[in-house]
């Protein structure tokens, strides 16, 4: 054999290999040269059937499941029924472990108290304008002039304004008195029906204040004529009732022959047309055991009168008037106030008066009927000559945010929302001297704390709760709510250790802390 038909074999031999078993020096590609005879070079080519050998190696190793008789095989054996079995008693015993679980938490857990049935004016303050013109101006004074400050009232958050007397009356005439007719110079019925509806868009209660002869220092008349001033108050109690009027007010009971029976059957009157209508009594008088033979004669009735003018406006002795007028009168409904109509700029020191708004706004019961600024402007007093201060009027007060005005209008946004204001307990705290404070709370909501220096100079706070129940206590730090004195640390959100605490001269502060299980 040549030696060229020896390489021409080791080419064919070279190209019959397979491809990852040629030498890495062999010819590139599929195409071997080749030489035939003449000479002649021709390209060859070595098929490979890579991706049929792929497919039919799929083919063979896919796997094509058990039958349905295999299935029923193996699921029969005893293996797969024991797991089968297992498997379920875990699934009962985890289901049965998170239901016993949950009642664990439920039967645990604390029992939230059950909410206090309470009528609107249980909710908010009641804001008293018992002089139109006094609360307008001189050249104004009238209902629809009144209709147009009800936006402010609205700021305001009260629950309700009460009225007048606003009725025709002739001083010491009953005939000539008609507790059914609005006084001419005040307006029409007309005018009044306005203003009514006016409020009620704005949720604003219109009490009416009926006593009959507001012209005289006799409120009601004489003794000999009391048949016909009841007689004339059950027409008129009927005839506003049908007008859609909200409630009533009557003062001077004190003057009222035969009230404790009077009182009654016009309760009965106001009740009989709708649980929600209300009825205000007013006494100048200030001895407990009067209020208390007004109150035992009526229930619901909502009593003002001068009882914390006793004061001497220190803090014990108000703690004494408080917490005494609380356990005597029991769970009925109070109404705090210094006076049955008058302002409390009237009975009030002036150093004092922020931090008496505090005080009635937190006390239980319906915060005072009484306005913190009854003129609108610096127009004359209706009996006087002298101009008003800008600073005891609407205007004057509204734009300041440490007045008294805007004072009142946080308090009464604050009790509207807070629980612990609205029908909280109440617990008086042992403290420093001339400093009375107390704890309002309810159930698992919010709690606050009152602080009241009623000194005119500075003291530390030395709150003691041995006097409180189990149910409440003190933590070790509280927040700021407000403060009646606007100076540096005093910032609503503050945090302040109690232990610590110091008052400024004739400061109130109203605190918070969280409820703890």
């Amino acid at each position: 054999m040549s030696q060229d038909t020896e390489v021409d074999m080791k080419e064919v031999e070279l190209n019959e290999l397979e491809p990852e078993k040629q030498p890495m020096n062999a010819a590139s590609g599929a195409a071997v040269a080749v030489v035939v005879s003449g000479g002649a070079e021709k390209n060859g080519l070595v098929k490979l059937k890579v991706a049929d050998d792929e497919a039919e190696a799929a083919a063979a190793a896919k796997f094509t499941g058990l039958s349905k008789e295999e299935l029923l095989k193996v699921a029969g054996s005893p293996g797969w029924v024991r797991t089968r079995w297992a498997l379920l008693l875990l699934f009962w015993l985890g289901w049965l472990g998170m239901l016993a679980g949950a009642v664990v938490i439920i039967v645990r857990a604390p029992r939230c108290r059950e909410l206090p049935g309470q009528r609107w004016w249980h909710k908010g303050a009641l804001y008293r304008i018992g002089d139109l013109q006094a609360f307008q101006g001189r050249d104004a004074g009238s209902l629809a002039g009144l209709k147009k400050h009800l936006d402010y009232l609205s700021t305001l958050k009260v629950k309700g304004i009460v009225l007048g007397p606003i009725h025709k009356n002739q001083k010491d005439d009953v005939t000539g008195t008609n507790l059914e007719q609005i006084d001419p110079a005040l307006g029409s019925k007309e005018d009044f029906d306005s203003l009514l509806q006016s409020a009620k868009k704005k949720s604003i209660r219109v009490i009416l204040d009926l006593t009959p002869n507001y012209r005289s220092q006799n409120s009601w008349f004489f003794p000999t004529e009391i048949g016909a001033v009841d007689s004339m108050m059950k027409n008129a109690l009927n005839f506003w009732l049908q007008a859609a009027i909200d409630g009533f007010q009557v003062r001077d009971m004190e003057n009222l022959k035969d009230a404790s029976s009077l009182l009654p059957e016009w309760q009965n009157i106001t009740k009989s047309f709708s649980e929600d209508k209300l009825l205000i009594a007013g006494t100048e008088s200030s001895d407990l055991q009067q209020i208390l033979y007004l109150l035992e004669s009526t229930k619901d009735l909502l009593l003002t009168s001068s009882y914390l003018s006793n004061s001497s406006f220190t803090g014990k002795h108000t703690e004494v008037l408080v917490t005494q007028y609380l356990n005597t009168t029991g769970s009925h409904w109070c109404s705090w106030s210094l006076s049955q109509a008058g302002l409390l700029t009237s009975f009030v020191p002036a150093e004092l008066l922020r931090l008496y708004q505090l005080l009635l706004f937190t006390l239980p019961g319906t915060p005072p009927a009484k306005a913190p600024a009854m003129l609108w402007d610096e127009s004359n007093f209706p009996n006087t000559s002298g101009p008003v201060s800008a600073n005891m009027t609407v205007k004057g007060q509204n734009g300041d945010p440490v007045s008294v005005l805007s004072l009142f209008r946080h308090l009464s946004d604050l009790r509207g929302k807070e629980r612990s204001l609205l029908h909280g307990d109440f617990h008086a705290l042992t403290s420093g001297p001339d400093i009375f404070s107390y704890i309002r709370q309810w159930d698992q909501n919010e709690r606050f704390l009152v602080v009241l220096n009623f000194g005119g100079v500075s003291r530390p706070a030395r709150l003691g709760v041995s006097s409180l129940p189990a149910s409440a206590s003190l933590p070790a730090r509280v927040d700021v709510v407000l403060s009646t004195w606007p100076g540096p640390g005093r910032e609503e959100g503050t945090s302040l250790e109690l232990e610590h605490l110091n008052l400024e001269p004739h400061e109130g502060l109203l605190l918070r802390f969280p409820y703890v299980a």
